[in-house]
């Protein structure tokens, strides 16, 4: 436990026990329960959790948000501090012990440090949580304690306020430029933007080359070629492939927008290969899933299981690519086809702001290759997209 001494916390020799848990129910109600040190509900949790599932969150946000929830009450359990009277010294405490400690490993773990990999020139996972980790953790907390407080049911005072203003709000606004919410969280961690990533085209032959199965190739050709985001492709159904249009439907991320991605030929030729192979072992209805496990008992294919697929073809070349580097690769490709505009890269892409779509117009980090080979893989991959122009007009 963190005990307190004189006018405040020894963080020093803090220890957070892995307590309590977030596991998943199979219940499509009630996704995920975040549960204490004996095992019972923890009720705000789940109120909170029903109220995203309400505003139309999928199962994959309220896990993410669980997570970030239960890293709060562990560190609240080891204060020993009520949920509803932890204070913004409470905060103020978890903000710098996450950023100080280390992540919890596994048992028999080896600790890992951020050094760069001599393939990708990515960093590998640090010692403690990164940036991004800490600032998404502090907007769920803050959104957390606004929705009890709007409900009555929290503290009167959000331990996780928003920094204090100096000044006029908007005082050098430009009136062609949207307004945006200037004021951030107090405890929220700067933000740097990263130039995105791709793979290189003679590295991601090689890295294909390694998939060890006709769905895996069908899977890395459509997020290479479509730019759609991991999750939003595994979501898909049997009968959101369209082979004779070229393209395939996905539920964007946050919008939950339906739209048709236009898609490489090789992608749906290997997305037949693999319903040869699968025929008659998985159901193959208009609504049933288009992507399963290739093992007995068949189950939908996750996104864990799909990041497993992918880590032997990384380790095979001793990379570190992500499969959200796939969908970085897409956009590098498209930006520099000189037959689509930056509009319709964002689009395709589903950016809500153009600026975000303006990123990979910048060089890439990564080893050049020459830009006739990417234009022409882009052209492949884009080959659907007059067809789409041509069935929307």
């Amino acid at each position: 436990m963190i005990e307190r001494h004189g006018q405040g916390r020894d963080l020093r020799s803090s220890v957070v026990p892995r307590v309590g848990s977030l596991p998943e129910t199979g219940d499509v109600w009630e996704p995920y329960r975040l549960l204490d040190p004996a095992g019972v509900v923890v009720e705000p949790v789940a109120v909170y959790l029903k109220d995203l599932q309400g505003i139309g969150r999928p199962a994959t946000t309220q896990r993410s948000y669980g997570m970030d929830l239960l890293r709060w009450f562990r560190f609240l359990w080891a204060v020993r501090t009520p949920w509803d009277q932890a204070t913004r010294e409470e905060a103020r405490d978890f903000s710098r012990w996450i950023q100080i400690s280390d992540k919890p490993r596994q048992v028999g773990a080896s600790a890992t440090s951020a050094v760069l990999n001599p393939v990708t020139g990515k960093a590998g996972p640090g010692r403690t949580y990164a940036p991004t980790t800490r600032g998404h953790s502090e907007s769920v907390l803050r959104g957390f304690y606004d929705f009890h407080s709007d409900a009555g049911s929290g503290p009167m005072v959000n331990p996780f306020p928003l920094a204090r203003r100096g000044g006029r709000a908007h005082a050098h606004h430009n009136p062609m430029d949207l307004y945006r919410n200037e004021r951030s969280g107090l405890y929220r961690p700067r933000h740097v933007q990263r130039v995105p990533r791709s793979i290189p085209d003679e590295k991601f032959n090689e890295l294909f080359a390694q998939l060890g199965s006709h769905r895996d190739r069908a899977l890395v050709a459509f997020w290479v070629s479509t730019g759609a985001r991991a999750s939003e492709l595994l979501g898909g159904r049997y009968g959101d492939a369209d082979p004779g249009q070229q393209l395939i439907t996905v539920v964007r991320k946050g919008t939950r927008a339906i739209q048709q991605l236009p898609a490489s030929p090789d992608a749906f030729v290997w997305l037949r290969l693999y319903q040869a192979q699968m025929h008659g072992l998985a159901p193959t209805g208009i609504d049933d899933p288009l992507w399963w496990t290739l093992r007995r008992p068949f189950r939908e294919l996750g996104y864990h299981a799909a990041y497993r697929m992918f880590s032997p073809a990384n380790a095979a070349l001793g990379a570190n690519w992500s499969l959200h580097d796939l969908r970085h690769t897409a956009a590098y490709r498209m930006a520099r086809d000189p037959g689509m505009s930056l509009a319709d890269v964002q689009w395709v892409l589903g950016h809500a702001h153009l600026s975000t779509t303006q990123l990979y117009l910048n060089p890439r980090k990564l080893h050049q290759t020459g830009e006739k080979s990417q234009v022409a893989w882009s052209r492949r991959g884009t080959a659907g997209l007059n067809s789409l122009y041509e069935l929307a007009a």
